[in-house]
């Protein structure tokens, strides 16, 4: 029988409960981690032997929500979750970034980690608490990982810190912020912010850092009960001897290839260096020469380390504080609607702006179901800008990761939709790179939409940190190298305006920074990113004034609630032959908001007035131009307005007499009329004569009276004489023509063959009796003269 541990604490108001034992329990470590209603399993599993010759650490993971944890089915044609979304993807890496370095040197074993999401109630996010559980897996699994982690979200609204905010909170506060740390140090963060102040940014930091470790005590009393015996590790050879030859025979050379300022040249010198090493150690045994192969990198780190840590002197000659020469240009492609070409040192970005409507809006299927995204930012880093021959298609984690943190960046500076109704799409093409790629994604998406006319509230830049850490010694260097990145202990990167901190990204490759080296860090950011901003302004400090002649234009229009429907049509109908007439775009809200896009303003307002003319009330007295519809004997029904046709009547297409209505029109003629009247029910009498069809001014009525009907006046329909429909009628004025004789007379036919008019009609009786008796007057007033029992003229 297996036995279930649980355990609770309060995090941000709400129960946080972590329990093992019941589910998955063949994986090395399994949990399901609750918070409210959210529900997320994570099971870990390692391989128990090492791959010949491996030299690396294997760990994947991976992040799955599961459509059935909202209630929803998926979305497309196969109707089961399929590859990983964006979200995904970048939980994976949430998840991989700060455990990644609390695995010991040297453990090569292959680890999976899996974490899927069985409920979720809307309110708390499962990306969090997808964290939390894969670092409890971990540390109940028994596999060596120096954890456990801790995680939280933190919010800041009206000057006060959230933790694990709501998504209603996020959207009115100014930061969403995702931390992970130990119990003693900071290992990664991830967020966005509305220009907050670096002294805001790093109390986020510490307040997320103070929520984690209270996480990390509960993972540890979860791990006192139901914690697997901790693997034995393998006990690394001695490389000391290994690594004394080696910097003997290399460490020369490879000295020497850090001085080389040029990538290019440096690469080649590192590389002879180490053939050479691999040449001494050709006749060894394969583990000696696996340790042979570590023991290389591990003086380059240590040269390079020294160097900056004791001289201050970086790869490239620069100083801690330096940022590389910059270079930038807009409007790089002429039939882009915006572009920019940003070089920093041998990092280079070629990035371009997209415009368009809303139907190029990016659709997301979700737990939280349909979203629509209208800013998308793509970052795409080809095996050709580091000069390799790699992969090429598809874009990896790497690369998701990295447009998502440009994302972050220029969002908060992005105006709102009302003030610029546009989808926009950022393209960020890598063609060189060493060192911080992503940072210059930012520096040239902010040029590209400038570039591009969109208002955006400030330019941004962003710049990349590093850091030597020995012991208590340390040394934080701004805009790294690759190999700065590779070989320090520490990616920092922080983006923003003039005025704050729009993004800040960090990871780390020991056990955690302090909150001392987190101040410096970020002061010294901020004094390299007014350098870049400034060097930005050089190639345009400004949106510019008119979009690109190449990018459609958006207007937009209001009309009624209740005239959504008349405008859209039955079945779409008028919408869809507004767009093929017009040639223009139209994407109608359900507030009755209309967007209506071209390139060509002619479009534009041919489509803007069409619609008007759908929504607009017919105004006596008006003139319009309009197609003759159709023809009829007593005149013609002319379209004078969308979806609105009158009657032109015979006698108002000419002064004179018009004896042939098809004379003188014809159906999809052109005219011009002069709106009469509407009646209450809504007919349009319309007037073609009372205007100048040529020019479509109003004409005077020169048309005599109407002279009065022979006989003079007809009187008073009373001279006809009272109807009385009791028991007859008195017609007055009718005596002349006679009686009208019997019914006989009438050539109906033969009856006989009818039968008697009883049979056949039950028992219903005579008429007269069922009327009540022989003229008893009770019938209608306006009943028909058979019904009242008798009629004088029979």
């Amino acid at each position: 029988m297996f036995k279930i541990h649980t355990v609770e604490t309060e995090i941000g108001g709400k129960t946080l409960k972590l329990e093992t034992g019941h589910v998955a329990r063949q994986a090395d470590g399994a949990v399901i981690a609750t918070l409210g209603e959210t529900v997320v399993l994570c099971a870990v599993t390692a391989a128990k032997s090492v791959k010949p010759g491996q030299d690396f650490f294997p760990l994947t993971v991976h992040y799955q929500e599961k459509f059935s944890a909202a209630g929803r089915i998926p979305g497309g044609f196969f109707k089961r979750e399929r590859g990983a979304t964006e979200k995904e993807t970048l939980t994976s890496r949430l998840i991989d970034r700060p455990i990644r370095p609390l695995f010991p040197e040297g453990f090569y074993n292959e680890v999976l980690v899996i974490a899927q999401v069985l409920s979720y109630d809307g309110e708390n996010e499962p990306d969090v608490l997808a964290m939390i559980a894969a670092s409890t897996a971990l540390t109940i699994s028994g596999v060596p990982f120096m954890g456990p982690i801790g995680a939280a979200r933190v919010g800041f609204v009206d000057g006060e810190y959230i933790l694990n905010p709501t998504q209603a909170q996020i959207a009115e506060g100014q930061l969403d912020l995702v931390m992970a740390g130990t119990p003693n140090a900071v290992m990664m963060v991830e967020s966005e912010a509305k220009e907050l102040s670096e002294e805001q940014m790093l109390g986020a930091v510490m307040f997320g850092h103070a929520a984690s470790q209270k996480i990390c005590n509960l993972i540890i009393d979860l791990a006192e009960k139901a914690a697997k015996d901790p693997w034995e590790l393998a006990q690394s050879d001695d490389k000391a001897a290994v690594k004394d030859k080696l910097k003997k025979l290399v460490g020369a050379d490879i000295d020497a290839a850090y001085r080389l300022t040029n990538k290019s040249e440096r690469s080649a010198a590192l590389n002879a260096a180490r053939e050479k090493a691999k040449e001494a150690f050709a006749e060894a045994d394969p583990q000696e020469q696996l340790i042979a192969g570590k023991a290389v990198k591990g003086l380059e780190a240590d040269i390079v380390r020294t160097a900056i840590l004791k001289e201050g002197r970086r790869i490239d000659g620069r100083d801690t504080k330096t940022v590389r020469p910059i270079e930038a240009m807009v409007h790089f492609l002429p039939r882009t609607h915006g572009s920019a070409l940003f070089t920093r040192g041998e990092t280079q970005a070629i990035v371009t702006t997209t415009l368009g409507t809303k139907e190029a809006e990016q659709m997301i299927d979700g737990l939280e179901g349909l979203s629509y995204q209208r800013f998308m930012l793509h970052y795409n880093f080809p095996p050709y800008s580091v000069g390799e021959v790699g992969r090429f298609g598809a874009p990896g984690r790497r690369e998701v990761g990295h447009g998502k943190l440009a994302w972050r960046a220029i969002h908060p500076m992005l105006p709102s939709v009302e003030e610029f109704p546009y989808t926009i799409r950022v393209l960020s093409d890598i063609t060189e790179s060493n060192g911080s790629s992503s940072m210059a994604t930012v520096c040239g998406a902010s040029l590209a939409l400038m570039d591009a006319g969109v208002p955006l509230k400030r330019p941004v830049a962003g710049i990349a940190m590093g850091l030597i850490l020995e012991g208590k010694d340390f040394a934080v260097i701004s805009d790294i190298l690759g190999d700065e990145d590779h070989l320090g202990d520490m990616d920092f990167k922080v983006a923003g305006t003039s005025e704050g901190v729009t993004s800040l990204q960090m990871d780390i490759k020991v056990a955690g920074i302090t909150e001392e080296i987190m101040k410096t860090a970020l002061a010294q950011a901020k004094d390299g990113r007014a350098h870049i901003l400034g060097e930005m302004a050089k190639a345009l400090d400004h949106t510019r004034e008119e979009l690109s002649a190449h990018a459609p234009r958006i207007e937009t229009m209001s009309i009624p609630k209740d005239k959504i429907r008349e405008v859209i049509g039955t079945g779409g109908k008028v919408i869809r032959e507004i767009v093929a007439e017009t040639g223009a775009k139209v994407d109608i809200d359900d507030d009755g908001t209309i967007k209506i896009a071209s390139s060509d303003p002619a479009k534009i307002e041919a489509a803007r007035n069409w619609i008007r003319g759908i929504v607009a009330e017919p105004e006596p007295g008006t003139i319009y131009t309009g197609k003759v519809a159709s023809l009829v004997d007593f005149g013609a029904f002319v379209t004078f307005m969308p979806g609105k046709d009158g009657l032109v009547h015979v006698s108002e297409i000419k002064n004179e007499r018009v004896e042939n209505v098809r004379d003188v029109l014809t159906e999809g003629q052109e005219v011009k009329v002069k709106l009469l009247e509407v009646d209450q029910r809504g007919k349009v009498r319309l007037s073609m004569r009372l205007v100048d069809q040529e020019t479509g001014e109003e004409l005077p009525d020169t048309r005599p009276p109407r002279e009065p009907r022979e006989g003079g006046d007809r009187g008073p329909r009373g001279d006809r004489g009272d109807r009385h429909r009791g028991g007859g009628r008195d017609r007055g004025g009718r005596d002349d023509r006679g009686p009208r004789g019997p019914r006989g007379d009438r050539d109906r036919g033969p009856r006989d063959d009818r039968g008697p008019r009883g049979e056949g009609r039950g028992d219903r009786g005579p008429r007269r009796e069922r009327e009540g008796g022989e003229n008893e007057g009770n019938a209608p007033e306006f009943a028909p003269a058979f019904l009242t029992g008798g009629n004088d003229e029979d």
